[in-house]
């Protein structure tokens, strides 16, 4: 009896056409933590486009939209950065409290142009007119980085490559044969 229930219910399954394969198709698998905050950041920026006066469109977007994305962003920053006239400039612990402005950190936009890069072309856009790829918003972070480095009084170094030992010994052999 109890066989012929589940026999049933599988049998009952496939006619209705919901089995564990439809199933899959209707709930995809969730997405990473990556994407979710790509996605996020995405409706992010086009919601920032859609409030501008008059609304901007996707199509009409150009770095320097992006720029003023960034700066507007910098109001809910969290990192102190001090100013130049500020005592604590160049320290990197402060003793103590001061007015200077909490800014986005540099990291946290330079992942985020990243990802609003990808985005851009995963929805239709094409990589030579990539708003998030111009090399004004490149500068930008730079200078970011730069001010931001300068503030805690900490050099930005940036990470070195490691060298893959085969690729280097062939490319110096390669350079005596060739003289």
């Amino acid at each position: 009896m109890s066989s012929s229930k589940g026999k049933d219910v599988v049998e009952g399954s496939s006619r209705s056409g919901s089995g564990g394969i439809a199933t899959d198709q209707q709930n995809p698998p969730p997405l990473s933590r990556y994407e979710s905050q790509k996605r996020r950041d995405w409706n992010t920026f086009g919601q920032y486009l859609r409030n501008q006066r008059p609304p901007v469109a996707l199509s009409q977007c150009n770095a320097n939209h992006v720029l003023d994305f960034l700066r507007y962003l910098d109001q809910f920053g969290k990192t102190k950065v001090h100013l130049q006239g500020c005592v604590f400039f160049g320290q990197p612990e402060p003793p103590g409290p001061c007015t200077c402005p909490l800014k986005q950190a540099w990291g946290s936009l330079d992942a985020l142009i990243g990802r609003l890069r990808a985005a851009y072309e995963e929805n239709g856009g094409l990589p030579e007119t990539n708003p998030f790829a111009s090399s004004s918003i490149r500068v930008y972070l730079r200078e970011v980085r730069d001010s931001q480095a300068k503030a805690r009084g900490i050099p930005y170094k940036k990470k070195k490559k490691k060298r893959n030992p085969m690729k280097a010994s062939d490319d110096h052999s390669s350079s005596f044969s060739m003289q």
